[in-house]
């Protein structure tokens, strides 16, 4: 997941001259091995993928189904939660169980305090997206905005991300 990553944070996707790119077999040893996987490496791969727009659908089902095969989604931190369902739904890959999964996961969460802007904002934007609607999630994500006052602490995109999400939802 680490080569993948270094090549999105520089938008480089390295071809060979029989058509496949590096991406591409990335993905198939992902494939293999991904039960070896841990959380911050499946966010990785699949952020990598939708960040330099690469939609494996193989991959991206494998990842989304070894997510779903954690007992528990405490694991991943916000920005890796934050990052997984952004990349399912900026790939525009469909993986309901997925999104609910997360959504559920944070609804029972006791507290979002670990949640910063960026993560809060990205969440509720792919929850959307993604067509799934979990009112309990952005009532839960609503309060905690406003009750620990960290509006302020919203740049323009995150702001205009959640503003759009919850007139989407």
């Amino acid at each position: 997941s680490n080569l993948a990553f270094a090549y999105a944070l520089i938008d480089y996707v390295p071809e060979f001259d029989d058509g496949s790119d590096l991406f591409d077999h990335i993905a198939m040893k992902a494939v293999e091995i991904g039960a070896e996987f841990n959380a911050q490496d499946m966010s990785n791969m699949v952020w990598a993928y939708a960040t330099v727009d690469k939609t494996h659908a193989v991959l991206f089902e494998a990842m989304g189904d070894q997510v779903l095969a954690f007992e528990h989604l405490g694991e991943f931190r916000p920005q890796a939660l934050s990052n997984t369902v952004w990349a399912y739904a900026t790939a525009n890959v469909p993986h309901p169980k997925l999104f609910e999964k997360v959504a559920y996961h944070i609804d029972e969460s006791d507290s979002l305090v670990r949640f910063d802007p960026q993560a809060i904002a990205n969440i509720v934007w792919a929850i959307a997206t993604a067509g799934v609607h979990h009112s309990k999630l952005f009532e839960k994500m609503a309060n905690h905005i406003v009750e620990s006052d960290s509006l302020d602490r919203f740049n323009p995109q995150n702001l205009s991300n959640t503003v759009w999400a919850y007139a989407t939802a």
